[in-house]
C-alpha cells in the first residue's frame, strides 16, 4: 500500500479492548473526519462547529434510517495538535462488544475505512510527530509487564534514544562536511590537522556507540524478559520450582515421572525485571509418543533461552540422563539447582565441576523452602553484570536497534583504519556515510518502507 494512499483516507478503528466494559472508544482520523462523524451525530451543536479538543454530548445513528445506536461523548481534537497531526475524534460509548461494533460499521457507513494494525501510530510517524524509536516505544510501553520496563518505554517515547542517535548523526555529519570541504578546496592545506581533527572524532564517536551497545542486553531484558527455561531429567522437582516462583500450583506434581508432557509458560517479576520462565518435560528417552514431542520441544527452548536453569536431584548421583542435559546445555548461561539437600546427598560435585563451574551451583530443598534466596539474586544478576537495572538512559530496546548500531560502530571502526592508514579523504567520507545510513535505520530516517511496514503490524487495530 502506497503512503499517498494511507495519508488521504479517513481511518477507524475500535481503540479499547473487545469485551464489556464501562466505555468503547471508536477512534476517527484524518482530514474530513470531523464532517463525516457529524453525519451519524445527534447533538445541539454540530461537530464541525466545536473547538478543538472538545467534548461534545449527543446520540449516534446508524447513519441510515436514523435509528438511535448509542448515548455519546464526542471528542474533535484538530490538526496538528494530536496524536496523528490529523483531524481526530473519538467516540466514547457504552462498552461492548455489540456497541461498539455498531458505532463502528456507522462510521465506516460514512465512508471510513477501517484501519491497519498500528495505522495511528504510523501516521504519526509518517506526518513527522514521532520517530520510529518512539513509535516501537508505543507497542513497549502497551506490552510492559513490570514497572520498569514501563519506565523504560516512557523514556523512549520522550525521545531519550532518538536524541542519543541523532546527536552521533549530526557529528558525523559535520565531519563529512568537514572533509567535502578539503576535497572541494585541495589548494587550501590543512591535509594532517584534517586526519588529526577527524580521527579525535572518529574515537569519540566509536566511544558512544560501544556505550550504547553495552546496554543492549540490558535493555532487551527491560522490554522482552529474561528468557529463563527449566530444564532436567523427569522427577528432580521441574514443577516444584516453578510453582514457587509463581507462588501457585500452576504445574501439577506428582511422583509419577513424566508428568509435564508440554511446556507451562509464566512470566515473574523480580525487582523490575520481567523474567519469562518455562516449565519443560522432562529429558529423557521415552517411548511414549506425547512424551517425546515435549522432550524435543523442551531441547528448542534450551536452545534459544537466555538462561537455562538445570535441576538434579542431589540425593541420587549423576547419571546418564543428567550428563547428557548437561552436555546439551554447555555454553549456555546457566544455573545448576541441587534439590533435595534435605536428604543424604549422593551427587559427586567434582563429577560435576566437569559440566559446569563451581559458582554456578545452588543448593535448594523446594520441600523445605530453602535456598530461594540464593536463585533469586542469582536471576537478578546473572544478565546485569554488576549493573543496576534502570530505565534512565538511553537505552537499545529491541535487536534491530541492535543491528543497526553494530553496523554503524563496524563502520566508524573501519572509517578508523582509513584515517590511519591516510587514505584518501572520500574514503573517509564514504565510511561516515555508512556509518550515518545504519544510525538513521534506528530513527526511521534511512529506513526503507519494507521494514517500517513490518514495524506497525506488531501492533493492534486501534493503535
Amino acid at each position: 500500500m502506497k503512503r499517498e494512499y494511507m495519508l488521504d483516507d479517513v481511518i477507524a478503528a475500535i481503540s479499547t479492548p473487545i469485551g464489556t466494559g464501562g466505555i468503547g472508544i471508536v477512534r476517527m482520523s484524518g482530514a474530513g473526519c470531523i464532517a463525516l462523524a457529524d453525519s451519524i451525530f445527534i447533538g445541539k451543536k454540530k461537530l464541525t462547529e466545536k473547538a478543538t479538543h472538545t467534548l461534545s454530548y449527543g446520540k449516534i445513528t446508524d447513519g441510515t434510517g436514523g435509528e438511535i445506536i448509542d448515548e455519546v461523548l464526542v471528542s474533535v481534537m484538530k490538526a496538528p495538535h494530536t496524536y496523528t497531526k490529523e483531524d481526530i475524534v473519538e467516540i466514547n460509548c457504552h462498552g461492548g462488544s455489540l456497541v461498539t461494533r455498531r458505532v463502528l460499521e456507522a462510521v465506516l457507513k460514512t465512508g471510513a475505512r477501517i484501519a491497519q494494525p498500528g495505522e495511528f501510530t504510523k501516521r504519526s510517524f509518517l506526518n513527522g510527530r514521532i520517530d520510529l524509536t518512539q513509535a516501537e516505544a508505543v507497542i513497549d510501553l502497551i506490552e510492559s509487564k513490570t514497572e520498569l520496563s514501563r519506565q523504560a518505554a516512557v523514556n523512549q517515547l520522550e525521545g531519550r534514544l532518538k536524541t542519543a542517535v541523532r546527536e552521533m548523526r549530526e557529528e558525523i555529519l559535520d565531519m563529512i562536511a568537514s572533509i567535502e570541504a578539503v576535497i572541494d578546496y585541495p589548494d587550501y592545506d590543512v591535509e594532517e590537522e584534517t586526519y588529526g581533527t577527524m580521527e579525535q572524532g572518529a574515537k569519540k564517536l566509536l566511544a558512544r556507540m560501544e556505550k550504547l551497545l553495552e546496554g543492549a542486553d540490558r535493555g532487551k531484558i527491560i522490554r522482552e524478559g529474561l528468557q529463563t527455561v527449566i530444564v532436567g531429567k523427569p522427577n528432580v522437582g521441574k514443577s516444584s520450582l516453578l510453582n514457587w516462583l509463581l507462588e501457585e500450583d500452576r504445574a501439577i506434581v506428582t511422583d509419577i515421572p513424566g508428568t509435564t508432557r508440554d511446556t507451562v509458560e509464566e512470566y515473574l517479576n523480580i525487582d523490575g525485571i520481567p523474567i519469562k520462565i518455562v516449565d519443560t518435560a522432562g529429558i529423557r528417552e521415552t517411548g511414549d509418543v506425547v512424551e517425546k514431542m515435549g522432550v524435543e520441544k523442551s531441547k528448542a527452548y534450551a536452545e534459544t533461552a537466555d538462561l537455562v536453569i538445570m535441576m538434579l536431584d542431589g540425593s541420587r548421583p549423576l547419571e546418564e540422563e543428567d550428563k547428557e542435559i548437561l552436555s546439551f546445555i554447555r555454553g549456555k548461561k546457566t544455573i545448576v539447582l541441587l534439590n533435595k539437600v534435605d536428604l543424604a546427598q549422593k551427587l559427586s560435585l567434582e563429577e560435576l565441576a566437569e559440566y559446569v563451574p563451581q559458582e554456578q551451583i545452588l543448593f535448594i530443598s523446594v520441600k523445605e523452602n530453602d535456598g530461594f534466596d540464593a536463585l533469586l539474586d542469582a536471576l537478578k544478576n546473572m544478565f546485569l553484570d554488576g549493573h543496576t537495572a534502570t530505565a534512565e538512559d538511553a537505552m537499545l530496546g529491541n535487536t534491530r536497534h541492535k543491528d543497526a548500531l553494530y553496523r554503524a560502530k563496524e563502520a566508524m571502526e573501519h572509517c578508523m583504519e582509513t584515517i590511519t592508514m591516510r587514505m584518501p579523504e572520500d574514503f573517509i567520507s564514504m565510511d561516515l556515510q555508512d556509518a550515518n545510513r545504519a544510525l538513521g535505520e534506528i530513527t526511521g530516517d534511512t529506513s526503507d518502507e519494507e521494514i517500517i511496514d513490518r514495524i506497525f503490524t506488531k501492533f493492534c487495530l486501534g493503535k
